[in-house]
């Protein structure tokens, strides 16, 4: 058999609006996004094979061939589902016939809680395609297919993976009519968070490129890439990954920073090392914004559906816990474990987010653990004291 490797970008609502003259114009000009550089980098069967060898559960991958590894033409997708789809479709060799393999590329920053549903649909229309074009098994049969969604989200992936779910309970009559389909799911942030990657293995860098938080991590997974990519065959990887590095993935880590043309991954690297010191701060203050504004707006919206009153208070506390979190982390890398310890005592003290806000500050610019401990005790309330009120904020909210 043989697999194909189907990628798809989810739609969003661009996707599907009337473009006007000013939009047909200037077309070309729309700035590059995560799922159109993921395209770019999965249309090399390198990075395909590394998915297969380093994220595929079961023995199966081994049965594959993944030399035979090859892109698809247009006759094994219609043109209609290409075009307005996007797709991108890989084969290789599994025994005597095709197993394909689906492949979902989402992007966005929400969880679609109808995927189920939508990678139903695809495969639908996938195999009404193979019908057509006559991309039968020997036997006359439709290929199985592997269905996945490889997502890079910050928040964890909570929507049903199979469709059962999704679909209220019916009598027994109809239960043997119910679809059951369902999707493998990739989870970035969470496969790299807990570890234990693939080692030399060019889908777990990039994985670790996504959850990366400070920019001398990155310069290590680039000299990592410079290495594994050496041959010339790979030239074209090389600068897929120098454009999604220079197009994509740094203008989002450093907003307002003017970044040259990049199309070598030797470029990308002088330019990090050359920065590194002057970017560090403002990475780690631009990730720890991100999480203070990500537990604030998450514990909001759990708080107002249990009820406004309770909801709020549940809300910034959620909020306060994950910028506890992010500074005690930080803490941690910075001035070590025995600092990160004391600190902890006196950040669950304080209860304004905004005076977490500015302690995220002061830690980017205090020299030692001392220093900190002492911006810390200044706004903090003692954690030998029995009444915690010190620090707190007015009970009508945070104070911004």
């Amino acid at each position: 058999m043989q697999a194909d490797l189907l990628f798809r970008r989810a739609p969003t609502d661009a996707d599907t609006a009337p473009m006007t003259q000013h939009d047909t114009q200037h077309a070309g000009k729309r700035p590059p996004t995560h799922d159109s550089g993921y395209k770019l980098l999965f249309a090399h069967a390198a990075m395909v094979r590394d998915l297969l060898r380093g994220f595929m559960p079961g023995a199966w991958v081994g049965e594959l061939d993944l030399g035979t590894l090859e892109r698809a033409s247009g006759s094994y997708v219609s043109d209609d589902l290409r075009d307005r789809a996007d797709d991108i479709i890989w084969r290789v060799r599994w025994g005597q016939d095709w197993l394909y393999v689906y492949l979902l590329l989402e992007f966005q920053s929400s969880v679609d809680p109808w995927m189920a549903v939508r990678i139903q649909t695809y495969l639908g229309l996938l195999y009404q395609d193979l019908i057509r074009a006559e991309q039968l098994s020997v036997a006359g049969r439709l290929p199985p297919v592997l269905p996945l969604v490889l997502y890079n989200g910050a928040n964890p992936w909570s929507a049903a993976e199979t469709l059962e779910p999704l679909i209220e309970p019916a009598p027994s009559l109809l239960q043997a009519y119910r679809p059951r389909q369902g999707y493998l799911l990739l989870d970035e942030q969470q496969i790299a968070k807990a570890g234990a990657l693939p080692e030399r293995n060019l889908t777990a860098a990039l994985f670790r490129l996504e959850a990366s938080r400070e920019s001398a991590a990155v310069l290590d997974i680039v000299r990592a890439l410079i290495d594994w990519l050496r041959a010339p065959e790979q030239l074209g990887l090389r600068r897929a990954f120098a454009v999604w590095l220079g197009r994509v993935f740094l203008p989002k880590r450093l907003p307002g920073v003017e970044l040259p043309p990049l199309s070598d991954l030797h470029e990308v690297y002088q330019m990090l090392a050359d920065n590194v010191e002057s970017w560090t701060d403002q990475w780690k203050q631009q990730g720890l914004e991100q999480g203070l504004e990500q537990g604030l707006e998450q514990g909001l919206e759990q708080g107002l559906e249990q009820g406004l009153e309770q909801g709020l208070e549940q809300g910034l506390e959620q909020g306060r816990e994950a910028a506890r979190h992010l500074l005690l982390r930080q803490v941690r890398r910075r001035f070590g474990p025995a600092t990160a310890d004391q600190s902890a005592a006196w950040l669950a003290g304080i209860r304004d987010l905004g005076a977490l806000e500015e302690l995220g500050d002061q830690l980017l610019i205090r020299t030692d653990g001392e220093a900190w401990l002492n911006a810390l005790r200044e706004r903090g309330a003692d954690p030998a004291a029995s009444n915690g009120t010190a620090g707190t904020a007015p009970a009508e909210g945070p104070q911004r």
